[in-house]
């Protein structure tokens, strides 16, 4: 992994005698190697890790049961996404436990959607690389959907989910964690301060204000969180915990790596950079999904419903799609539909709530989806 990290790195694409969608395919790999693994995905994949190890899946489960207090259980679901670096498949095994062991169908259907719509390292890339607004918008809308399709879901369903029998009561689950919430919240804290810090993006030319405040501190304020960071792991792990920490981000490191690059690798090739051609000429994109009319949101919102996205790489893929003629509404239609669902994720949701309540749930998706994709691209 590290020799291909090193040959996209270094490849010498400027080189290269020719200038077609493979050339667009190398070049997209080599800039996001330079800009995107090292300060990016290599802090997600250590907070991933340490999600897995130090946070018991008992400690969420808790506030998704049937007697949680609505209000605090539709809460953490709905922000759970942004300490969770899963997608649309990853998290499936969590919400079936979670509502086979007796959650609420709204509260579980908020965790399902918002688990892998709104990971902080995927927003972050958005606001990045496609702009702010998108950033913004996917952030606000991912935490408002999931709301409002669990609160649905249980309206819709409300009668089959009193007769619902849950076999056995829901386990009271106590944090298992040895070390106290504190020290888990400010370890946390200087991980994704790390992450925030060091990926603030470059202000616009002439832009003035907080945020080129906050860009000229970036590595201050990046290097203290880093600090924090190490203060904690000499003073409060042990080196089992240490090994187990490092094992498990390697094995999510193993895993999203691979399918990064090559959806990096496919979107070059199939879309090119923006302003550039790939195999896919931009005037068909600008036909299917330019503008903002409604067939364009809808079609986004579809299509984005049944592809499969890995983790991360509906960004480079959205990129190009911006850069060859998508408009910015189906861009957020397809930013809200994707990468919360795909269609092994659907096919196992049926397995889990049935069918009806699967059809209706991605029906929910895929409108609110296409509704705010019309909406944001009428403001921008």
């Amino acid at each position: 992994m590290c020799a291909a990290f090193l040959g996209a790195f270094f490849m010498p694409v400027d080189f290269l005698p020719f200038r077609n969608p493979l050339f667009e395919s190398f070049a997209l790999v080599r800039w996001y190697a330079r800009e995107h693994v090292i300060l990016c995905l290599v802090p997600a994949f250590f907070i991933a890790g340490a999600i897995s190890v130090f946070i018991s899946q008992a400690s969420v489960i808790k506030y998704f049961g049937a007697k949680a207090h609505k209000v605090l259980a539709y809460s953490v679901a709905a922000v759970s996404g942004t300490i969770l670096a899963v997608c649309s498949c990853t998290v499936l095994p969590l919400f079936s436990g979670i509502y086979k062991r007796g959650a609420g169908l709204g509260p579980a259907v908020a965790f399902l959607y918002s688990g892998p719509a709104i990971n902080v390292l995927a927003i972050i890339m958005t606001a990045r690389i496609l702009g702010w607004e998108l950033g913004v918008a996917r952030a606000l809308g991912a935490i408002i959907f999931s709301i409002i399709i669990g609160l649905l879901m249980h309206c819709i369903f409300l009668n089959e989910e009193r007769n619902r029998v849950v076999e056995g009561n829901m386990i009271a689950a106590d944090d298992d964690t040895e070390k106290p919430l504190w020290k888990n919240i400010l370890y946390f804290t200087s991980m994704i301060g790390f992450l925030i810090f060091a990926n603030w993006a470059r202000p616009h030319d002439g832009e003035a204000g907080w945020w080129v405040i906050i860009f000229t501190a970036k590595w201050f304020v990046a290097g203290s969180f880093l600090i924090m960071l190490f203060i904690f792991i000499v003073s409060w792990f042990k080196k089992e915990e240490l090994t187990a920490w490092c094992s498990s981000s390697w094995t999510f490191a193993k895993q999203i790596m691979p399918l990064l690059l090559f959806g990096v690798l496919i979107a070059g090739f199939l879309l090119g950079r923006p302003g550039q051609e790939g195999v896919i000429p931009s005037s068909i994109i600008e036909r299917l999904v330019g503008g903002n009319s409604f067939w364009a949101n809808l079609f986004a919102s579809v299509v984005g419903a049944f592809m499969y996205f890995a983790t991360l790489t509906e960004v480079p893929i959205l990129q190009g799609l911006i850069g060859a003629g998508m408009g910015k509404g189906p861009a957020l239609a397809l930013l809200l539909a994707g990468p919360a669902l795909s269609l092994p994720n659907m096919l196992v949701i049926r397995g889990v709530i049935g069918t009806k309540k699967t059809v209706v749930y991605v029906s929910l998706v895929v409108i609110m989806a296409t509704i705010s994709g019309i909406i944001f691209g009428s403001i921008v």
